[in-house]
């Protein structure tokens, strides 16, 4: 799938992906005008050995990202075993990725999924020094894990996104209305703690870009993070601590990134990511 489209947006169909796609496979690909129903079905059944058949963008149902069954079923009708090649979002249980697995068997990874693996398992089990990490993401709570097994191995620990106004909190900072796990302040000042007696240098960022209120055009301005106004919410990083993370990871032979440094599905949000 493509973009994220409010209903059927024709700038995401798929189209235009059809006369690259038929020159590297050399085979002529057969494009559904969608990903379900009954021209779909016709078309899976008159494809030749060895033929593709492209389905339209599968975002153009809500069902897709609601993970709804019968919409999966659908999908999953057309198919005998299903193949997951798509690492970037293979964390999303949406009907494509996760919903035909239900009905599809075998579902399983495709190679260049076992390819991207084997590379993020061996850039974390045996990384070329400086070693960086960095973790963003709306909440502490689902990244804990992730940010207390990367304390043990990085160098250097990049934290952004909402989670960064729980720290904020926990060092005493104003954070407006920004997102606080306010159950995780503790925890957040041990992480800190930790991340000191290990020798990691943490960086948290020391300008935000904050708005008045959670909308793609919401007014907007840049702020240090020890000046967040009240009524304003934090929802990205700013261009002062762009600069000094990329200096930071300027230094380093390995990173890993793990989830955004901000609203990026809003434009005026999304440098930092």
């Amino acid at each position: 799938f493509q973009g994220r489209p409010k209903g059927v947006t024709p700038k995401f169909s798929l189209k235009p992906l059809v006369p690259r796609l038929s020159e590297l496979l050399g085979v002529e690909v057969v494009m559904a005008n969608d990903c379900i129903g009954e021209e779909v079905e016709k078309l899976a059944a008159a494809l030749p050995e060895g033929g593709v058949l492209l389905l339209e963008n599968v975002r153009f149902y809500k069902e897709e990202e609601k993970n709804d069954p019968e919409f999966a079923k659908k999908l999953a009708s057309v198919a005998d075993l299903y193949v997951n090649d798509a690492f970037g979002t293979a964390h999303r249980a949406h009907a494509s990725t996760e919903g035909v697995t239900k009905f599809l068997r075998p579902s399983v990874a495709g190679f260049l999924m076992q390819k991207e693996l084997d590379y993020l398992v061996g850039a974390v089990a045996n990384p070329k020094k400086p070693f960086a990490a960095i973790v963003g993401g709306s909440k502490v709570s689902s990244k804990i894990g992730v940010i207390e097994s990367l304390l043990a191995k990085v160098d250097i620990l990049i934290l952004g996104g909402g989670m960064i106004f729980t720290f904020y909190k926990a060092q005493g900072k104003a954070v407006g209305k920004s997102l606080v796990e306010e159950d995780k302040l503790e925890l957040a000042t041990s992480l800190i703690e930790t991340a000191k007696a290990k020798g990691v240098s943490l960086l948290l960022p020391t300008d935000v870009v904050v708005a008045d209120k959670f909308a793609p055009d919401a007014e907007s301005k840049t702020v240090s993070a020890d000046a967040i106004p009240d009524g304003w919410m934090g929802l990205d990083v700013g261009p002062d601590s762009i600069k000094t993370f990329s200096e930071a990871l300027d230094t380093t032979k390995t990173v890993i990134w793990n989830g955004p440094m901000g609203v990026f599905e809003f434009e005026k949000f999304a440098a930092g990511t």
